[in-house]
């Protein structure tokens, strides 16, 4: 997940200043040295890090920091305060139009994954907000261009717009009008993309802009590409005029720099950010969010807006109640690990949640890789072995092991791990209540994953 080293300094940095009982003019200047290498590691842009660090600074100065008995909160705050503020603070917020259709222009380069992205859009508009949507396919160049967006609009039932021989400006005036007629609350367009920024990429869009005036003009950019990604980004809103962004890939293995310049340098602010290969893995971009998963303190409420977009509730409330009767069997089990699974990566999971201990990514691969074992194995058990795991020997072992192309160790490890589970339902059930989801409160029993 982005921005996993940049949170670990940043909680190192504040807990060397929790031990410090007051703040000296010296102190304060090490810590903001330490956060400017910690910014600029994090491949943010100089000129931003360099306000940036003149901001908190000034900001401590002005709340006579220096003179209070405990200032680490005090600095946490202005830091968070500040990140945020560069992040976008209110300025946000998509501008839906209230008395007519709100139409949203996608545009970027071939090959950043626009089209997969404005069926994400598409499914977040329509699952998330119950916003009536529908495409238009203007992406006329690419081959299998209209088909990509054909298949993916089918897979989420949202109609495509889109006409052989018509050029991409009259596609758009036709799927403006459709949707006017029709009262949609949401049309998408899919531009065409170029390999790189051209004159007769940028006339078409502003063509396609003078004739269906949209509400939003989006620009998808990739968190991988770092500082390009703003330069990018101040191309497009020179020659065709944005009013925000979409960042994709802030799930994978970026220093997350992009996300905290972009803005900054281009007056530009992020609107959503994709967080996965999934078409449910985009997100709207909360900067107070973001800026408390920055420095480590989480963001529990996106985690329980996934949590109740993603659990079936029943089902849950289901599981807790049979653990309560003491009923917790390798289904129950099962079924909670399916449930986790839903919620996306490990790591984008843990790091909504304050006080979670950082992994690395060849930990996270081997706790997803026994989830998945796990679920192997007891796909190849018996419905009364699930039920009752007591009566598995070794001969019952050997044919399940067989059964999956697993080991009699493999087995074992998943008892083990069973065994850890249910003695957790029984502290939870003491203690009268269920977390998290389907009741393991956001925590895997020890050693899960070899850890």
């Amino acid at each position: 997940m982005a921005f996993e080293n940049l949170t670990e300094k940043f909680q190192r940095i504040f807990k060397k200043l929790t031990g410090q009982g007051t703040l000296s003019e010296r102190n304060m200047q090490e810590m903001l040295d330490e956060i400017k290498v910690a910014l600029l590691e994090a491949d943010v842009n100089y000129k931003v890090v360099k306000d940036f660090l003149n901001d908190v600074k000034q900001k401590a100065i002005g709340q006579e920091v220096l003179t209070k008995v405990n200032p680490s909160q005090m600095i946490t705050k202005i830091v968070y305060d500040e990140i945020v503020e560069l992040l976008g603070s209110n300025k946000t917020e998509i501008n839906y139009n209230k008395n007519k259709p709100t139409i949203i222009m996608l545009v970027g380069l071939q090959g950043s994954g626009k089209t997969t992205t404005a069926a994400k859009l598409a499914y977040l508009m329509k699952n998330k907000l119950n916003k009536k949507v529908m495409f238009a396919a203007c992406d006329i160049y690419r081959p299998a261009a209209v088909e990509q967006l054909k298949v993916l609009a089918k897979q989420i039932n949202v109609p495509v717009i889109h006409e052989e021989g018509l050029s991409a400006v009259d596609i758009a005036k036709k799927a403006k009008e459709v949707v006017y007629n029709e009262h949609y609350d949401v049309l998408i367009i899919d531009t065409a993309g170029r390999l790189q920024i051209d004159e007769a990429l940028m006339n078409e869009l502003n063509q396609i802009k003078k004739e269906v005036n949209p509400d939003e003009t989006l620009l998808l950019v990739d968190a991988m590409a770092g500082q390009n990604a703003s330069e990018v980004a101040s191309t497009f809103n020179e020659k065709v005029a944005l009013t925000g962004v979409i960042m994709s890939k802030l799930d994978g293995d970026t220093k997350g720099g992009a996300a905290l310049s972009v803005a900054k340098l281009t007056g530009l602010y992020i609107k959503f950010v994709g967080t996965g290969e999934k078409i449910s893995d985009l997100d709207i971009f909360y900067p107070d969010r973001m800026a408390s998963r920055i420095l480590g303190m989480g963001d529990v409420v996106s985690f329980v807006e996934k949590v109740k977009d993603t659990i079936d509730e029943r089902e849950a409330k289901k599981q807790a109640m049979r653990a309560l009767k003491g009923q917790f069997t390798l289904d129950d089990m099962l079924k909670q690990l399916k449930q986790i699974q839903k919620l996306g990566s490990l790591g984008g999971v843990l790091s909504m949640l304050p006080g979670m201990p950082k992994i690395n990514d060849e930990q996270k691969q081997r706790v997803e890789n026994e989830m998945k074992n796990f679920e192997i194995i007891m796909d190849s058990m018996t419905l009364e072995e699930r039920a009752y795991p007591e009566i598995l020997k070794n001969s019952r072992k050997v044919r399940i092991a067989k059964g999956c192309g697993k080991t009699a160790a493999d087995i074992n490890r998943m008892l083990k791990y069973y065994d850890q589970a249910k003695m957790m339902m029984k502290q939870f059930k003491n203690k009268g209540g269920f977390g998290g989801f389907g009741g393991f409160g956001g925590k895997f029993p020890p050693n899960f994953g070899g850890r």
